[in-house]
């Protein structure tokens, strides 16, 4: 391989974190490059913190002699952070460049108090995290957040959030880098945004199924949202809305929080499974406190939360025929057995088995760490992206 994408320090750094490169015999063979470039790119990457030297390879030759010393992604030199917002909890954590969770904080925050309010309960919590894994500010290289509403994934802003009420086109990346150093002291750092389906997905797929080209995650909480990963990159569509299927008319009477009569949402998710356990005289206000009666063996939880998993499982079918995926995974407060039973009841029924003849129907793998898994890859996969990585390799003078 030849040309500037395949030459720069950023593009050997890929190569090995990638793995398809791991020593410099390799990295020459690879790119083309010779010996001396090889050394001088990488000496770059070694000064900046962002590559070490690992346990000597297997000898290559039947001649025998010294092994090649194997090249590793230092995912030491830095931390990231990352949060993930509902609609009355939140969950923030602090990780290695790897994705390994070295802090965690789940807490109330409700998402109808305000952007202002929320964030900048986000940058406190931020620095109780960092004090409890040991790291300072200076280590953090960018913070991911994943909210319940459509996302610009260019501006990082949402875009009328049905469920995200006074935070419609707010400056979220401005006011979370700031909630950030006003706590810590420490200087700005790049702030991701995305859809907490899409960063579910991104977490899920990536660490559990990264050989699956067309993946499927539902999430079905206070609302309903998916997630949809091709050839490893999240679909968002044009301006972010892809996925959105918690608003596709199903044919009911039931008023949405979007101002529209018979959305998805307003019959089969955690909110409206709720409000009917309510009518009943069950005490539940929130798609969590469904879960909760789920997990107890509620008998009408689990009824109502079956005859949900039927109305998605129908729209679904809809979906899979359309995307081919080989995994759809169902995952947030519903995501238990009732719910998935019903699902898989009309999915099956109403798809056609050419559809689903290679499909796995599965639930969440990381559960409610999901979004932070995936908020923290989003983050690494841009920062050490190879053009960006010349930026900032710029940037630290070396």
């Amino acid at each position: 391989m030849t040309g500037r994408g395949q030459t720069s320090s950023g593009d050997l750094l890929e190569l090995v974190r990638s793995g398809r490169a791991t020593t410099r015999g390799a990295l020459q063979q690879v790119t083309g490059l010779s010996r001396a470039t090889v050394g001088q790119r990488l000496d770059r990457l070694f000064r900046a913190g962002w590559l070490r030297e690992g346990v000597g390879g297997p000898v290559d030759s039947p001649l025998g002699g010294r092994p090649s010393i194997t090249l590793e992604f230092d995912d030491e030199h830095a931390v990231v952070l990352a949060a993930d917002l509902d609609t009355r909890h939140a969950r923030a954590a602090v990780l290695t460049l790897t994705g390994e969770i070295l802090a965690e904080h789940a807490d109330t925050l409700v998402v109808e108090d305000g952007p202002d309010v929320v964030l900048g309960a986000l940058g406190r919590w931020f620095g109780e995290l960092l004090e409890k894994a040991g790291r300072p500010a200076r280590a953090v290289c960018g913070i991911g957040l994943a909210v319940p509403g459509p996302v610009d994934s260019e501006t990082g802003r949402v875009v009328q959030p049905p469920i995200m009420p006074g935070w419609d086109g707010y400056d979220i990346r401005g006011r979370l880098a700031r909630a950030f150093t006003e706590r810590t002291g420490a200087g700005p750092v790049p702030v991701l945004v995305d859809n907490d389906a899409n960063l579910m997905a991104y977490g899920e797929q990536r660490t559990g199924y990264p050989g699956c080209s067309a993946f499927v995650l539902v999430k079905v909480s206070t609302g309903i949202g998916a997630g949809v990963m091709v050839d490893g990159s999240v679909y968002r569509g044009i301006d972010g809305g892809a996925g959105d299927i918690g608003h596709i008319r199903v044919g009911a009477d039931a008023l949405c929080r979007c101002g529209s009569y018979g959305c998805l949402a307003a019959v089969a998710s955690g909110g409206a499974v709720a409000g009917r356990l309510a009518e009943a005289g069950v005490a539940a206000a929130s798609g969590s406190d469904v879960r909760d009666l789920l997990a107890a063996g509620h008998p009408e939880a689990a009824r109502l939360a079956r005859e949900a998993g039927r109305l998605v499982g129908d729209v679904l079918a809809t979906v899979v025929t359309l995307l081919n995926p080989g995994v759809l995974m169902i995952a947030g407060d519903l995501a238990g057995t009732a719910f998935l039973t019903g699902v898989r009841e009309l999915l099956y029924q109403r798809a056609l088995p050419r559809s689903t003849a290679h499909l796995d129907v599965v639930t969440s793998r990381l559960g409610e760490r999901a979004g932070l898994v995936g908020a923290g890859a989003l983050v690494v996969e841009h920062l050490y992206a190879p053009e960006r990585v010349e930026e900032r390799l710029l940037a630290l003078g070396v």
